[in-house]
């Protein structure tokens, strides 16, 4: 059995895509547990690949209570106590970053500024597992009475500073409308006010806020069924690169380079206002980076894209 720690959040379980195929490739034979938590299963079975997902959140648990597997794979961070958490389970080989704190020196080492797609298909390929990088997509879900063709506005994000300003959601959200979109707004339940108050600034009725109806089966298959999507930097952006939906994605103060979109996929355009370097920022509210990106830019972002799928429809017909 091979058991595969990343008890993170929806754009982690995303950008670890490729790596976890290229394990189920690598041991076509064994059971594939995947250690993470048990709200993400319905985007686990939309991975494909994973035979078991055992509930873990974050790394104060027991990773695997059975026998010891095989081997044991982490995807979850650099450790040590990501790597002493799958060592208590007693795995025969374990594949990991290097780490002397966790006692641990048989894998490459960490590198700070590299993408995190590229970080784990790197650390297969440090054990001879082959990934492909571009393998992202998802499997698309059924969505038989959710909205189809919707412009699906996320202003919400785990991270505060992450978060594009409410007032611009808002006039973003307004301005679409007026281009004749169909503005939706999601969020988890505890952004149920934030979506809220975007959508009563923007003159949306309550029906066009989602946020903390949907779980995540259902967010899934919205935004696959999306014309556009409009983030912050956070998992309903890597849905939307999973499902090739058109998207603009705000990013502040962590740069694109580290968790954005493959850069040679037109269909994603990502905007941000750090390029000349970023710093630890103290305050609250929108980071800087974040709060230095217009309106403007924002509608030109989403009329390059929806360009792009124009151009892209008329050549596939």
């Amino acid at each position: 059995m091979i058991l595969v720690l990343r008890a993170l959040g929806v754009g982690d379980l995303v950008t670890a895509v490729p790596a976890l195929r290229a394990l189920r490739v690598a041991y076509p034979g064994r059971e594939l547990a995947l250690a993470a938590p048990a709200w993400l299963a319905p985007l686990v079975d939309l991975v494909g690949g994973v035979d078991r997902l055992v509930d873990t959140a974050g790394l104060d648990g027991p990773a695997w209570p059975g026998p010891a597997p095989q081997v044991a794979v982490n995807l979850h961070g650099r450790g040590p106590q990501s790597h002493r958490l799958l060592a208590a389970a007693r795995p025969g080989r374990l594949l990991a970053f290097a780490n002397t704190d966790a006692g641990f020196v048989d894998g490459p080492p960490w590198a700070a500024d590299e993408h995190e797609v590229d970080r784990w298909c790197g650390l297969l390929s440090w054990y001879d597992i082959p990934a492909d990088r571009t393998d992202l997509a998802l499997r698309r879900p059924e969505a038989p009475r959710l909205p189809t063709g919707a412009t699906v506005l996320h202003p919400g994000g785990k991270i505060p500073a992450k978060r594009w300003p409410a007032e611009r959601f808002a006039a973003l959200a307004r301005a679409l409308t007026d281009r004749g979109h169909r503005v939706l707004l999601t969020g988890s339940a505890d952004e149920r006010a934030l979506a809220a108050g975007v959508a009563d600034a923007a003159g949306l009725p309550p029906t066009a806020v989602l946020a903390g109806r949907t779980d995540l089966g259902a967010l899934a298959a919205l935004v696959a069924n999306a014309r556009l999507v409009v983030s912050g930097d956070t998992g309903v952006a890597h849905l939307a690169t999973g499902y090739g939906t058109a998207s603009v994605v705000l990013f502040g103060p962590v740069p694109p380079a580290h968790w954005g979109p493959p850069p040679d996929r037109p269909r994603h355009r990502v905007l941000w206002a750090g390029a000349g370097g970023w710093r630890r920022w103290g305050g609250v509210g929108s980071h800087p980076t974040l709060a230095a990106l217009r309106l403007d830019e924002v509608l030109a972002a989403v009329d390059e894209v929806e360009r792009v799928v124009r151009v892209s429809g008329a050549i596939a017909a």
